[in-house]
């Protein structure tokens, strides 16, 4: 019964290794930046945040032909003049989160959008928003778009927005407190070139950061 599941489970991600080739599943390798902080810090509360989370995640299986996609793609955003730092440094290779490493952007609903060099199949998906002290971002929500105004064929990847205040719909995954590890997210083989990341302040301030972004995909 559990090897039947876990088939199935793959046939929903991966489906060409069902009824195609035969595709190896590798564990995604991540270098991670060190640890700032150590524990939550200070008493973060939100009514919609995970309950528990796992201190060290577990091996996100993908495809073994997968490759860093994301690496000095164009990256653009809805603010213009971040408060600090440059949009290009979201995809650098840089996610260690000192002073240098993040762009601020301003208050209320922001969003950055890599486009990559053509259309890829999208594995998985790593961000960094800030991890120099516990903060949860609000309505984290990751589409993807063969449209770069992302006005049709918008697919919602990832979306923790639980009462629509950011007005793309409401969505059902949990918020979650920021480390050094990033939030990882399962890009279910979609193929785009657009991928845009949105947020909408944090428990610390109403402004919006970024470290690093990595789009994992064949």
């Amino acid at each position: 019964m559990r090897k039947r599941l876990v088939v199935f489970i793959f046939a929903i991600l991966f489906p060409m290794s069902i009824f195609g080739d035969q595709i190896d599943l590798v564990p995604l390798k991540l270098k991670l930046p060190a640890p700032l902080f150590k524990g939550t810090g200070k008493d973060v509360r939100s009514s919609n945040l995970e309950r528990n989370p796992q201190k060290t995640r577990e091996p996100f299986l993908i495809p073994k032909d997968y490759k860093l996609l994301s690496l000095d793609s164009e990256v653009t955003s809805s603010d213009e003049e971040p408060v600090i730092g440059e949009t290009e440094i979201i995809v650098d290779g840089d996610k260690e989160g000192s002073d240098g490493s993040f762009v601020e952007y301003g208050p209320g609903r922001q969003y950055v959008q890599i486009e990559l060099k053509e259309v890829h199949q999208i594995y998985a998906i790593v961000f960094w928003h800030y991890h120099s002290e516990a903060r949860v971002y609000f309505d984290v929500i990751v589409q993807t778009s063969d449209d770069p105004d992302f006005i049709q064929n918008v697919q919602t990847l990832f979306n923790n927005d639980h009462d629509n205040s950011s007005g793309l719909g409401i969505g059902k995954d949990k918020e979650y407190i920021e480390t050094n590890q990033g939030k990882l997210i399962n890009g279910k083989s979609v193929k785009t070139k657009y991928i845009r990341f949105y947020s909408n302040g944090n428990t610390s301030n109403e402004l919006n950061h970024y470290i690093e972004i990595e789009i994992y995909g064949k």
